[in-house]
């Protein structure tokens, strides 16, 4: 009922190993620093850029390294769908990603996948896992020890802290997630925010309908199964565990606990 395989299909995912061995849905989070620190190493640097100080030019990754981008010819496509292409003298580099100038870079440990897109004013700390074709929208915020998959869409002003997002999960305007997992296709509603502190003292427990099941984390966002949807302006109360395919309804609060494959909460 709790395992990660009720909620997620993982058989796409490169990220598997970090959801083996876990008795239930949001154990995974419980090694999600180790496992980012572990996948990721200090290769996001260049002469030109210092910690802190937003980019004076736009740069790209491509085999590996990191290298300024002014003499390149960037098309902006639909990024999830393969849409960015950069050339140079003429000839098109598969796979580069770019970053804008003015984003801002804190940290070296980034590990950026094949056609990825930072806008300018995106903060991104490490260490920081991005998939592949996935956009980081202007004025995004990603706070260290984030796991974005592939396909995946961080949007405007959205701040996401110790999280997981699965294979095309999008959080495209205004959102906040802190200490949760998003499933495949997940799409949250512009002002969604998966809050994840709880008000009173002690750790975080999940209401099912077998009883009260202990977290042990202090700090548990949302869990949404794949396909989950929220509307916009909802909110997720901390320890809100959505099953596949529910629906969280705009200005709606989903109480914490345990809601099941396909449910609407209004």
């Amino acid at each position: 009922m709790l395992t990660t395989g009720s909620f997620f299909d993982l058989s796409d995912s490169p990220h598997r190993d970090l959801f083996a061995d876990c008795a239930t849905v949001w154990d995974p989070l419980k090694k999600l620093k180790a496992y980012v620190s572990d996948n990721t190493a200090p290769t996001f640097e260049h002469v030109c850029l210092t910690d802190g100080v937003p980019l004076d030019s736009p740069y790209i990754s491509f085999n590996g390294k990191l290298r300024n981008a002014r003499e390149c010819i960037v098309t902006y496509g639909d990024t999830t769908k393969g849409g960015l292409s950069v050339w140079e003298n003429g000839q098109i580099l598969e796979g580069a990603s770019v970053i804008m100038a003015g984003a801002v870079i804190i940290g070296k440990n980034i590990r950026i996948g094949k056609g990825v897109l930072i806008e300018s004013g995106a903060l991104i700390k490490s260490p920081t896992i991005i998939g592949d074709y996935s956009e980081i929208r202007q004025g995004a915020y990603l706070r260290g020890y984030c796991l974005i998959g592939s396909r995946c869409v961080v949007g405007h002003t959205t701040e996401v802290k110790h999280s997981i997002f699965l294979n095309d999960a999008k959080a495209g305007h205004f959102a906040y997630l802190g200490d949760s997992i998003l499933g495949n296709k997940v799409n949250l509603g512009a002002g969604t925010k998966c809050a994840n502190l709880r008000f009173l003292p002690g750790n975080v427990a999940v209401r099912t309908p077998g009883g009260i099941v202990e977290t042990g984390l202090r700090k548990l966002g949302a869990i949404l199964g794949d396909g989950a949807q929220t509307g916009c302006n909802a909110v997720t109360s901390p320890g809100t565990i959505m099953g596949p395919e529910g629906i969280l309804m705009p200005n709606t609060t989903a109480p914490s606990g345990l809601h099941p494959r396909k449910a609407v909460i209004r």
